[in-house]
């Protein structure tokens, strides 16, 4: 049975996140293995939005340009509006887990359907408590996961493009594999 880590780096602007991406993407690191998460749009905008034409997604709004351009390196994405945060764009494979979250109703102590995704994975509550905070104050969220051999080579790459966080979680579970249990989870009132 392969082990699994996950790798998560919070950077500060779109600039940092897109490179730290491309970065990782041209170190060989399978795009399966990574996601984005970050605001689509800011409340002053007047407009949001997006389409889909074939495989690719175009947006509008003043991150348009990096969500649309992102797109089309990552295998699906979820957009959504998180209470509190606001409209949060996912890019990649946790997008899947994310929309799971959502359809199964899964509440996990109060967090979002990103915090449940995460959390679901084996990243420690306090930790994605951090992150959904990251989100709240414009950050993004690289999100990297998969056999530990790789996750030491995502987590050298983003170490060269300076993140304000950079953390390491071990033997998390394989995002891969189907959850145990398809039934929703209920938080303990």
């Amino acid at each position: 049975m392969t082990k699994n880590d996950a790798v998560v780096a919070v950077f500060t602007d779109h600039h940092g996140a897109e490179a730290a991406i491309r970065k990782l993407a041209g170190g060989g690191i399978d795009m399966k293995h990574l996601s984005i998460v970050g605001k689509g749009y800011h409340t002053e905008e007047k407009v949001i939005g997006f389409y889909n034409t074939g495989d690719s997604v175009k947006f509008w709004g003043t991150n348009g340009a990096v969500w649309g351009g992102l797109w089309g390196l990552f295998f699906g994405g979820i957009f959504m509006t998180m209470p509190v945060v606001g409209p949060v764009m996912v890019l990649g494979h946790l997008a899947a887990m994310v929309f799971a979250a959502i359809e199964g109703a899964v509440v996990v102590g109060g967090l979002s359907a990103l915090g449940a995704a995460l959390f679901s994975l084996g990243i420690p509550k306090d930790s994605v408590i951090q992150y959904e905070d990251a989100l709240k104050a414009d950050e993004f969220l690289i999100v990297a996961h998969g056999p530990v051999e790789e996750m030491v080579r995502a987590r050298t790459i983003l170490e060269t493009r300076k993140p304000s966080q950079l953390d390491l979680h071990k033997d998390v579970k394989d995002m891969a594999a189907p959850p145990a249990d398809h039934a929703p989870h209920h938080a303990a009132a």
